[in-house]
């Protein structure tokens, strides 16, 4: 359990919007003006998905603004841990996209001359999963709709017309199931990574810090987004360009991996992309992000351009990314995180001396030989264990781990795991966060919310929220509802499968339809509009009216849905 400490106001603006995992910070505002983010963190590389900045214990919370309209592209601002939410509000469009120059500078960069570390050719036999025990291949294809913002190419549209704001669920053409057969795809801040039915791992998005392991230096010109317009579209005329090779869904080399390697399973950070293989090792590549800016992929290696193994790792059965920090769990039941941990998000105290060892995979608090399964938030962390024990612990200025005390403070952390006692008996399926909201399937089918409400996060009637009593939400000065301390059933959903970005969520029911909610500033929410979403409604287009979804996830300002290729042929990953 948290630390004590002295009451504090609910978390300001600046204060509560702390760090950020699937997606971006904004919250609820729509596409609030960017010079209040600047105001809150000092100017920082661009990041993938912004990040609110450091919180300020001693400023007052404030309603959420909505502002006017304005520019989508705006600068990206680094990843910090709790900011004000004032200072989310006026990311949410700003840290989602970038700027006309930062995008031009991007395009045009040349491929790294920094040394890369070498892929490890030879891995010990007691590293490995045994044949009998090896990790299941996926062979469902699929088929892939994106949504939301793609100006950074983050929807793998490629340089077509029509691949900036896509307001509703578009087949993507570049990934047709027959062919390419995408079997497994995780969305990042600002980048995605697709496992196909060949066992090509094809990468797309923003490539700043290597997310995309391969090079994507591009000499031509810059394609004119502009010219591209359609009635699909922004209305903006402030974009640049996109370079095509990072646009386009394109395999990592094969030869960057040893002949053999077959994956299983994808995962994105903001600025870091990880693939787990069939017999339990875990390769990645990009860099992780502190609240000074990039803060580096491993002890000896600060930006990673192209695959490397991370050695630490044997026998591993699943991953799972937040914002810039991991968790792996291994065939014995389990924990290794790594990344940053400003906000214990490793479940390990993290000296500011000695934070790069925060980069070194290990165990944390959580019981041996128990876990079952792992999810992440954008700075917070769950586990699930063989009793059906939820354990949370990170950030929680907003209540997002479902653990109550200390919600609403700044800078409020669970130090290290702590059983969520709110979720006791529940006998949860599975969990997600985002970036100050989590949510939480039951086997039963019940879609359960916790966390920050105030844009929509929660999928619930407004006016249901104020009502509950003062065990159930935490309200701010102003007796506004602020945060929902306990987890909560989204009504009139029948769920099987649910994903959140920043500041929305996406559910899939058992009929394999999808309901979204929350912040859609940027169309990532698929309802066609960038007012928020109050309560969860159906996503329903041409495109997957027809279609039994089976799968979601979100980045900041963009989704990706997914459905079973009928009559797609199972294969194994390498062989038909």
């Amino acid at each position: 359990m948290p630390p004590k400490r002295a009451a504090a106001a609910l978390p300001s603006r600046k204060a509560a919007d702390a760090p950020a995992t699937k997606a971006t910070g904004k919250a609820p505002a729509k596409k609030a003006a960017t010079n209040g983010a600047k105001e809150a963190a000092p100017k920082k590389e661009p990041a993938k998905r912004g990040r609110p900045a450091k919180p300020q214990a001693d400023e007052k919370v404030k309603a959420p603004a909505k502002a006017a309209k304005a520019d989508k592209k705006a600068e990206s601002a680094s990843p910090p841990p709790a900011e004000s939410q004032e200072s989310q509000t006026s990311k949410a469009s700003k840290s989602s996209t970038k700027s006309k120059t930062t995008m031009a500078k991007s395009n045009k960069r040349k491929a790294s001359s920094e040394p890369e570390a070498p892929v490890a050719k030879k891995v010990r036999a007691s590293a490995l999963l045994k044949d009998d025990e090896k990790n299941v291949v996926p062979t469902q294809r699929m088929h892939i709709y994106v949504f939301g913002e793609g100006s950074s190419g983050e929807l793998g549209l490629g340089t077509a017309k029509n691949a900036i704001d896509v307001k509703r669920p578009r087949l993507n053409p570049l990934l047709p199931a027959d062919s390419v057969g995408v079997v497994r795809i995780a969305a990042g801040g600002m980048h995605v990574i697709a496992l196909t039915h060949d066992n090509k791992l094809l990468t797309w998005g923003v490539n700043d810090q290597g997310s995309l392991g391969r090079d994507t230096a591009w000499e031509g010109g810059l394609v004119d987004i502009d010219d591209n317009k359609s009635d699909d579209s922004s209305d903006s005329g402030d974009d640049t360009g996109m370079n095509p090779r990072e646009a386009t869904p394109t395999a990592i080399p094969e030869d960057a991996f040893p002949e053999g390697t077959k994956f299983v399973e994808v995962a994105a950070a903001d600025s870091a992309s990880f693939a787990l293989t069939d017999d339990g090792l875990v390769y990645g590549w990009g860099t992780f992000r502190s609240n000074e800016g990039i803060f580096g992929f491993s002890k000896t290696s600060v930006v990673q351009k192209t695959p490397v193994l991370i050695p630490e790792l044997k026998k591993i059965r699943h991953i799972a990314a937040g914002a810039n920090h991991i968790l792996a769990l291994d065939a014995s039941g389990n924990v290794f995180a790594w990344g940053s941990g400003q906000q214990n998000q490793l479940g390990r105290r993290v000296v500011e001396r000695t934070k790069i060892e925060g980069l070194v995979p290990r165990e944390f608090g959580l019981p041996r030989r128990q876990i079952t399964q792992i999810a992440c938030g954008s700075y917070h962390s769950f586990a699930m264990d063989k009793k059906g024990n939820v354990w949370a612990w990170g950030l929680n200025n907003f209540g997002e781990t479902g653990i109550p005390e200390h919600a609403g403070e700044d800078d409020a952390v669970i130090l290290k795991p702590a059983k969520v006692e709110n979720l006791a008996g529940k006998n949860m399926k599975m969990l997600y966060g985002g970036g100050h909201h989590s949510v939480g399937v039951t086997e039963g089918g019940e879609c359960l919310v916790w966390g920050r409400l105030d844009g929509f996060q929660m999928g619930i009637p407004m006016e249901t929220l104020k009502a509950l009593p003062e065990e159930q939400v935490k309200r701010d000065e102003h007796g506004r509802a602020r945060i929902l301390k306990v987890p909560t059933a989204v009504p009139g959903i029948d769920a099987v499968y649910a994903c959140c970005g920043f500041d929305h969520t996406i559910a899939i029911t058992r009929e394999g339809r999808a309901y979204s909610w929350g912040f859609s500033a940027n169309y990532q929410t698929g309802q066609g509009t960038d007012d928020d979403i109050e309560v969860a409604t159906l996503i329903d287009n041409t495109a997957v009216r027809e279609k039994k979804l089976c799968f979601a996830d979100a980045g900041g300002q963009y989704s990706i849905l997914a459905a079973p290729a009928e009559g797609a042929a199972p294969t194994t990953n390498g062989t038909a």
